[in-house]
């Protein structure tokens, strides 16, 4: 790679990244109603920090024509979270770092349960040792007109877990695709339920739990309260999975894919499992089942992407380990030393055509060396995301994440100092 293309590298790196100082402190925005298509005046608007427990940095209200403005000294600077109350009902809309304006829609309430509909259903299966970690997504639709959010206060999302299940996190998020913790409302006898404004378009519940595993293999009796014109069960290859109706549906990233179409609500389903759970091939150099290159890691990532469109609500926790990655990359790129042709007078006829030889071969060197740090980019990236995937699905306690992602970014130094 020549010092122009990396500087051009190094130069996207930082378009990308400069916005975040010039937003820095700043952020304006307007909240709308979605159902109406008018400006809402007088709604509370805060800034929530995601970083720090959802904490409110600021507070305000909307103006005669829907406008708010926050001011604060770390906008700009990390992932924030602009909520709108309306009607008592809690509307969001992410800022990503560098974001200067955020618009909030939000809409009518409605509390009539046909606004929404639950297509789809997916279920990660993940041992890890006497343990059965499960997670479960649910896509939701709303496809109400005209357009209203489905929401009551006492709970409009209802859950079952199976017996013994203990709840471990609660999630659920709308068409932006950022998922908001929920404190789920305990009804008693295993049963749960999640309040939750689900707007127009595609939402999402995930939530996750552990099971006894005892002997590597049991018996897991789940049950939903809606219909579904898709369940999808996911394990790693290792696992025996075996349910009424369910098929195998192939694979995704190295996980093993069964599929059951139209279950009726209030279904229950039997799911036999049995075994530990290969790891899913992966390498330094190696490629997974969906042709990106994978690192070397102990135990095989739970992916839930099976869903379309699930990867979207993972891009938040990612951009900035993302963007670390890339920037240290093309830094490691423009330190290496690149070989500097002498004053043409300096140079004999008798061999120019050696030193031109000379010169590709340089340039054949940096070429395979550029190659060698995209394949190693790539590695580092893959084991971030399948990292950022095991935390959303529940797979993975808050200490282990903690003490995978310091060792990433120990990968990361060494690799810099390389």
């Amino acid at each position: 790679m020549s010092r122009r293309v990396v500087f051009l590298v190094m130069a996207a790196l930082l378009v990308c990244y400069a916005p975040q100082t010039r937003a820095a402190g700043t952020l304006n925005g307007t909240v709308r109603d979605g159902t109406t298509g008018a400006p809402v005046a007088g709604v509370d608007v805060l800034l929530l920090d995601l970083q720090g427990g959802m904490e409110a940095l600021a507070t305000t209200k909307t103006d005669a024509e829907g406008r708010f403005h926050f001011q604060s000294p770390t906008l700009g600077q990390q992932p924030m979270l602009i909520r709108a109350v309306y009607r008592g009902v809690n509307f969001h809309q992410p800022a990503p770092p560098g974001t200067s304006t955020v618009n909030v829609e939000v809409f009518e309430p409605s509390r009539d349960p046909k606004t929404i509909s639950v297509p789809s259903l997916a279920i990660v299966f993940q041992p890890r040792g006497s343990t059965l970690m499960v997670g479960e997504e649910y896509t939701i639709e709303n496809k109400s007109t005209p357009p209203r959010a489905f929401y009551r206060e006492g709970g409009n999302f209802e859950f079952e877990l199976p017996e013994k299940a203990e709840l471990k996190e609660t999630a659920a998020w709308g068409p932006s695709g950022m998922p908001i913790t929920e404190a789920p409302i305990d009804r008693g006898g295993n049963h749960y339920a999640v309040a939750y404004a689900f707007r127009p378009g595609e939402n999402g519940v995930r939530f996750s739990y552990q099971l006894p595993y005892d002997a590597n293999q049991t018996t897991v009796f789940l049950k939903s309260a809606y219909a579904h014109e898709h369940v999808f069960l996911v394990a790693p290859p290792g696992v025996q999975v075996t349910s009424a109706g369910f098929q195998p549906s192939g694979t995704e990233q190295g996980m093993s894919v069964y599929m059951r179409q139209t279950v009726a609500a209030g279904s229950t389903i039997l799911v036999n499992l049995s075994g530990t759970g290969a790891a899913a091939p992966s390498s330094s150099t190696g490629t997974n089942d969906s042709g990106r290159t994978a690192s070397n890691d102990s135990e095989p990532a739970v992916q839930v992407q099976v869903m379309p469109g699930r990867l979207d609500s993972l891009r938040w926790p990612l951009v900035a380990g993302f963007i670390a990655l890339f920037a240290l990359g093309a830094f490691f790129l423009v330190r290496r030393p690149v070989p500097a042709a002498g004053p043409a007078s300096e140079v004999q006829p008798g061999v120019r055509r050696a030193d031109q030889e000379g010169s590709g071969a340089s340039r054949a060197g940096v070429d395979d060396l550029d190659q060698k740090v995209r394949a190693r980019l790539d590695a580092l990236k893959d084991t971030l995301f399948r990292l950022e995937l095991r935390r959303q699905a529940g797979t993975i306690s808050q200490e282990e994440y903690a003490r995978e992602r310091a060792r990433i970014e120990k990968m990361v130094r060494d690799f810099i100092k390389g």
